[in-house]
């Protein structure tokens, strides 16, 4: 047995010690890559691991509009979306790359800053290729597991991105996914709105009628180039299809040139592919990724599959949980990344 000296020494080594030889412990660090002559600026979270390990890596892809890397619309909106995802597959000895997209942080508009009504969709999957590839090439990737998580319209980017990347990612989490054509999702949200207001009687069933219609010709009328009669519109209705018109057209028709279906035929069989949808998510309804999960299956993805969220909404956040990830949204993704899902802190297990 060792005397109190003894043991009190053999503490103090213990404590003094720190990491065993070997031993990388977790860090962020600045990544920059450019693209289009564009400098993008992001964050490499890399996991606590032993040194010359290769450690799984994914690449995060932000929603629409200007979210940056950490899933933020700063000032108006800071849910830190991906920022928390990077930390939940961060728990699972995933590294992860987040960047500032187009139009935020510190890229901005880059090489588009003079002209930017000519920044269409594939601009930002071409960014986002930039990104996957700067993540393949980092000295702790394993290059033969690199996975691809999106949320919103950055899913379908990821989507599109898992039939054309070389090497062909190992997996992809489609968070909340844009699973239809962007104008169809629009209206369809749109209708929805219109009823809501109809229900609280801002509306009359005639008005409603109208307002639907009009939204359905103008849906009709971008696709065909042609100008959209807002009259029957109101207001704020009237001055999104305008916006659509004016100098976001572009980016707008590209986007919606994409049915997300299609793209799935491309993913290599066996690709692990989880597709998340929240109850209570009004943006992006569960029903919408239907045909997308049935592509899915018909392109002989691996699972989970399609994971209905009870409760989730569109930043994957639930009613007990409204500025961190929800313990549904939380064990699909431990689920994703290969680790038996944990017992949320409300069960009592």
């Amino acid at each position: 047995m060792l005397s109190h000296f003894a043991a009190a020494a053999v503490s103090l080594a213990a404590v003094t010690a720190g990491p065993s030889p070997g031993f990388v412990p977790a860090a962020d660090r600045e990544i920059v890559f450019t693209v289009d002559g564009t400098a993008t600026y992001g964050t490499l979270h890399v996991p606590a691991h032993r040194a010359g390990q290769r450690l799984r890596a994914a690449l995060l892809l932000p929603g629409s509009g200007p979210t940056d890397r950490d899933g933020n619309q700063p000032p108006h909106t800071s849910p830190g979306t991906l920022a928390q995802v990077a930390g939940a597959l961060g728990d699972d000895r995933v590294a992860t790359l987040r960047f500032d997209k187009y139009g935020t942080g510190r890229t901005g508009l880059g090489a588009y800053r003079d002209h930017p009504e000519t920044l269409d969709f594939p601009a930002f999957v071409r960014q986002a290729k930039a990104a996957y590839e700067s993540l393949r090439d980092q000295p702790e990737t394993d290059r033969h597991a690199l996975l691809v998580v999106g949320h919103s319209e950055g899913a379908m980017t990821a989507l599109l991105l898992g039939g054309t990347v070389q090497p062909r990612p190992a997996g992809l989490a489609l968070l909340q996914p844009q699973a239809i054509r962007f104008l169809d999702l629009v209206a369809l949200q749109l209708h929805a709105q219109t009823a809501e207001a109809a229900r609280q009687g801002q509306f009359t069933p005639e008005q409603q009628h109208a307002i639907d219609a009009a939204i359905d010709a103008a849906v009709t009328a971008l696709r065909e180039h042609r100008p959209v009669d807002t009259s029957d519109l109101p207001p704020a209705l009237a001055q999104l299809f305008a916006a659509f018109q004016g100098p976001s057209n572009r980016f707008v028709a590209s986007d919606d040139a994409v049915y997300p279906p299609d793209a799935a035929a491309a993913l290599r069989p066996g690709t692990r592919v989880l597709l998340t949808c929240g109850t209570n998510d009004s943006q992006v309804p569960c029903a919408t990724t239907d045909a997308l999960a049935a592509a899915l299956r018909r392109a002989h993805a691996s699972g989970p599959g399609r994971v209905p969220l009870p409760g989730v909404d569109h930043l994957l956040h639930d009613a007990d949980h409204p500025d961190a990830l929800a313990p549904a949204a939380l064990d699909a993704l431990h689920r994703f990344a290969g680790v038996v899902p944990r017992p949320s802190r409300s069960s009592g297990k």
